[in-house]
């Protein structure tokens, strides 16, 4: 019995040290930095070794300050269009690809209002009667903010919040510094693939952040690792949304023509992977 409380101890203490050494890593990374607009900075870093989770991971993320001069606002397309594309034609300064969709159809799969219109519904799941796992987040912009909220379970519960503009996702990872519970039953939860994701800091500075994966330069992140990763950025408030080969992160001007991750689609470490999406979540000029 001692040697198995030492080993569940000893067990717990590697857990520890390792989280710690991860965390260390993370923060004190050399970011690559650029400004993109005042208040907006993106930074990049190439864990080119197995650093990071014991992996290689390349992560870019965009900072929004709080008073920088920008909105916030989501769009779509009636068929699948590339995340530059849909940014450009709205004159976005930055964007990241959404939620969730129909790679056949085109359309969401999760709730989508923009400008007051519903555009998409939360679709059940095969064991599910209302929404599905991925269906308890959300994004809604309340004038100039983005928010993070937990959902009801009730299917079309987000036809009674009276914000115009709604992006239902998930999982949500962090609400009020704490992590939340989510199911671990499936691969897409538990695997390492691509990801992107949204977080809030105590400040109000907002991130986007997307995370390559399935290739042999960046491993991709589980969602526990994604949320420890977010955790260590400062953020309380934190939800993934979409990933996989749509993980996008599109800022204005840059070069790859505003291509900034590596999307995977193409299924190389280069700029040029994108996926065609529905929708996205945009930062737009005042």
């Amino acid at each position: 019995m001692k040697k198995i409380v030492f080993y569940i101890g000893f067990f717990l203490v590697c857990l520890t040290l390792s989280a710690q050494r991860d965390s260390l890593v993370l923060v004190d990374a050399h970011w690559q930095t650029d400004t993109v607009k005042q208040g907006i900075v993106l930074k990049r870093h190439h864990f080119g070794r197995p650093a990071l989770f014991g992996a290689k991971e390349n992560i870019c993320l965009l900072e929004i300050a709080p008073d920088a001069p920008v909105s916030f606002a989501f769009a779509w397309e009636p068929r699948r269009t590339v995340t530059s594309t849909i940014a450009k034609k709205h004159g976005a300064l930055a964007a990241i690809n959404g939620s969730f969709f129909d790679m056949d159809l085109h359309n969401p799969v999760c709730y989508l209002r923009i400008d007051s219109v519903e555009v998409g519904i939360n679709t059940p799941g095969s064991d599910t009667v209302h929404r599905k796992y991925y269906q308890y987040g959300a994004l809604v912009l309340d004038h100039e903010s983005l928010l993070i909220i937990k959902t009801d379970s009730a299917r079309l519960w987000e036809r009674t919040l009276p914000y115009p503009d709604i992006m239902t996702s998930g999982p949500l990872l962090l609400k009020d510094g704490q992590r939340e519970s989510y199911r671990t039953d499936r691969t897409f939860v538990t695997n390492r693939h691509p990801r992107s994701a949204v977080g809030i800091r105590p400040d109000g500075t907002i991130l986007f952040l997307t995370v390559d994966g399935r290739i042999k330069e960046s491993a991709g992140m589980s969602l526990d690792e994604l949320t420890k990763t977010l955790l260590w950025l400062g953020c309380t408030e934190a939800i993934n949304l979409d990933g996989g080969g749509s993980t996008t992160l599109y800022v204005d001007g840059f070069p790859w023509d505003g291509i900034v991750n590596c999307p995977v689609n193409n299924g190389r470490f280069d700029h040029k992977g994108e996926r065609a999406v529905s929708n996205i979540l945009m930062i737009l000029p005042y």
